[in-house]
């Protein structure tokens, strides 16, 4: 990318739609929210339009904001795949009957946090001067292990002008290459269009690693050869990337992806004391990379226990880039109501000699409840305009896509849903046509297994 170019580029953050099926199934093994909220009534329609609401709220503010859709589910496919067979009723019936725990597995709305669905690196970053992406292949649970080829299709779909974008196959989904996406990567630069750092955390070693220094509680999600392997695909250089491992303690207290303890943004490197396995050596190998100096702000554990982090997701936030070099801190309302945490944030981030000037508090309550607050529901892409005009179908959200997904939303979307109403044969086909529709609106094509037959 040349460097006149470099200076419309925009970071894009593309919310995932909170689909019709969102339920509270406490699928997530180290996930604490979601594994405590589990057997819980949901409101689908009402996490859809929270979702909506700050994307909204956002696209208000200034900044750039895109759509992803949901997946289609139930995915009957998987469910035949495994042995049931029949018409959809009679498959929904017997695997409610005989494995209600995989019913919900293939229900799972999990595609909502699109920070999973993979990992981008921007044309300035690399070598050919495209974007990037390679999906995350989400193996370590079964119903996020469903997502990835759908993934695939609708990032290829939107991105699919070859002279802007590359695509890159899902690593082998297998644990020594278990990959969770964005989720555990964070570029850091001076700005979205200047060269920049990107820094992977891993939870393990899978070739040669050593038992001690990984997590005993919860499996760690993350290892160090899926980092690499996406690195090499991106072509990212050693002069570009570091790798660090989380802290397993933090593992084991419920912070299951790297962006639930730590966020960055430009230069800025939001972090909890206990978000790396060695926090120096992390911070060191940043700053000697970093063409900028790096701006670390560490929130210490006497501020803001594990507990307390996992809880309010305070590091679970988006960090905003504003016009005159200020940040603004998107964080959930449970910021708000955990007193060390609200504190934390007056005295220490807003107060502090850092860029973030300005915390807006949303509520994603539906989303919350599953262990997913703002940082999880999006993917960032930094896109020059170009890039933006390249785009495919109508993702980039304004007024009146806002007001047709509202409406979509409240047609289709039912206002209570629990567990047992998964194996409700209707509940499937109004969601079959509720993503047709969604389709069509979006401009997308096909890209749901229903569509291609």
């Amino acid at each position: 990318m040349s460097e006149s170019s470099s200076l419309d580029v925009r970071e894009v953050n593309f919310d995932g739609l909170v689909g019709p099926t969102h339920n509270y199934s406490g699928l997530a093994l180290g996930n604490v929210a979601s594994m405590s909220h589990g057997g819980l009534v949901s409101n689908p329609r009402e996490g859809a339009l929270q979702g909506l609401a700050k994307m909204k709220s956002l696209l208000d503010a200034g900044y750039a904001q895109g759509v992803l859709p949901p997946q289609q589910r139930p995915d009957l496919g998987a469910l035949r795949a495994l042995g049931f067979s029949g018409t959809a009723h009679e498959v929904l019936t017997r695997a409610a009957g005989e494995t209600p725990q995989l019913l919900r597995a293939v229900c799972s709305a999990s595609s909502m946090w699109t920070a999973n669905a993979g990992t981008v690196t921007p044309s300035v970053d690399a070598a050919d001067g495209r974007v990037h992406f390679t999906p995350a292949n989400l193996q370590s649970s079964f119903h996020r292990y469903l997502e990835p080829e759908t993934t695939g299709r609708v990032l290829a779909a939107i991105f699919n002008d070859p002279r802007h974008f590359a695509h890159h196959p899902v690593l082998p989904a297998t644990p020594a290459f278990s990959d969770e996406g964005a989720a555990n990567h964070t570029r850091l630069a001076g700005e979205h269009g200047e060269p920049g750092v990107h820094l992977f955390v891993y939870g393990r070693q899978a070739f040669g690693g050593d038992p001690a220094h990984e997590p005993k509680r919860f499996p760690a999600r993350q290892t160090l050869e899926a980092s690499q392997a996406v690195a090499r695909q991106h072509s990212l250089g050693e002069a570009q990337t570091v790798f660090a491992q989380q802290h397993p303690a933090a593992i084991d207290a419920g912070v299951f992806h790297n962006d639930v303890i730590a966020v960055g943004n430009g230069p800025l490197l939001l972090y909890h004391e206990m978000a790396f396995r060695d926090e120096q050596e992390t911070l060191d190998a940043l700053r000697a990379k970093l063409a900028t100096p790096l701006i670390p702000v560490r929130v210490p554990l006497e501020a803001v226990s594990l507990e307390d982090a996992v809880d309010s997701y305070l590091f679970n936030s988006q960090l905003l880039s504003n016009p005159d070099g200020s940040m603004t801190l998107v964080v959930p309302g449970e910021c708000q109501e955990n007193e060390a945490v609200w504190r934390t944030i007056q005295d220490l981030l807003l107060a502090g000699h850092n860029p973030i000037g300005e915390v807006l508090v949303k509520d994603v309550k539906q989303s919350m409840r599953n262990g997913g607050g703002p940082a999880c529901l999006r993917l960032r892409v930094a896109l020059s305009s170009a890039e933006r005009q390249a785009l495919s179908g109508r993702v980039l959200l304004d007024e009146a896509l806002y007001a047709e997904l509202t409406a979509w939303v409240e047609r289709h979307y039912r206002d209570r849903l629990a567990p047992d109403d998964l194996a409700d044969p209707q509940l499937a086909e109004e969601t079959l046509g509720a993503l047709d529709e969604l389709t069509r609106i979006l401009q997308i094509g096909s890209v749901y297994p229903f569509q291609l037959g």
